[in-house]
């Protein structure tokens, strides 16, 4: 995983490396993902399996920063930290305290309103009632390195500068923030200490807790049959959003083994 992909053919298997859940592997298996591939699993005993259709891609999404509003794409490299479409990386940017802590959405729902677009190895930053923010894509490494702290684990964020740290602050407006960059040469996050017990090794930047999340619509039409209130695919914040598959399938897929 991780390997770039000039081209895709039509089809794209989800080929387990331990385990046949097509869901469950994806951040293991895939080198590319484009909008209506075909999403396939093993079946069949092991010396003798083939390839089953299950679903197909319908949306790809990526949030460059944690919390913030999602960038739609129609294809992106499946590396071995989450997606990848040209300079985007999917929770690459952090918005945190003055001593570290993040800052999500939970603490901050303002955060989903700012939208992000690409431009130029630029990063733009649009929110309600505050001017555009401009950013470079790649921070001077004489920025600071902060020790950030993402559900009780350590991890590094280089800072963005104080043009970024106000422009959070100002939007936000309830205490000073800064926003920090991972950089694929710092220490992620490792799978054993998120969620225990787990075989699978593997490391993530700012996402809670794994590469890529995979949804289904089937689950979100089950899921708000036993709603009051209405939500959408949104709230959840997928990467990879499947249709023509059973609700819940990115669940029980996984258990097979």
């Amino acid at each position: 995983t991780g390997a770039s992909a000039s081209s895709m053919p039509a089809s794209l298997g989800f080929l387990a490396q331990r385990r046949p859940g097509w869901l469950g592997v994806a951040a293991l298996a895939l080198a590319a993902v484009v909008l209506g591939a075909v999403v396939w699993r093993r079946a069949g005993p092991r010396r003798r399996r083939r390839l089953q259709q299950v679903g197909t891609v319908a949306k790809l999404w990526i949030y460059p920063v944690k919390s913030c509003k999602g960038v739609a794409v129609s294809e992106a490299e499946c590396t071995a930290l989450g997606l990848r479409s040209g300079n985007l990386r999917d929770r690459f940017w952090l918005v945190i305290k003055e001593d570290g802590h993040m800052v999500t959405a939970r603490q901050e729902p303002r955060l989903v309103l700012v939208s992000i677009t690409c431009e130029n190895n630029r990063l733009i930053f649009r929110a309600p009632d505050v001017d555009q923010l401009v950013l470079p894509i790649r921070q001077p490494s004489s920025n600071k390195l902060h020790d950030c702290r993402i559900f009780g684990l350590d991890i590094k964020g280089r800072d963005c500068g104080n043009e970024a740290a106000q422009w959070f602050t100002n939007f936000l407006k309830t205490e000073v923030y800064r926003l920090v960059q991972y950089e694929t040469n710092m220490k992620g996050r490792t799978s054993k200490k998120l969620l225990a017990p787990i075989n699978w090794n593997y490391q993530v930047a700012y996402p809670d807790y794994s590469p890529l999340l995979v949804m289904t619509d089937a689950s979100l039409v089950d899921l708000n049959t036993r709603l009051e209130k209405k939500v959408k695919m949104e709230n959840f914040r997928p990467n990879i959003v499947v249709t023509g598959c059973d609700a819940f399938e990115e669940v029980s897929a996984t258990r097979r083994d």
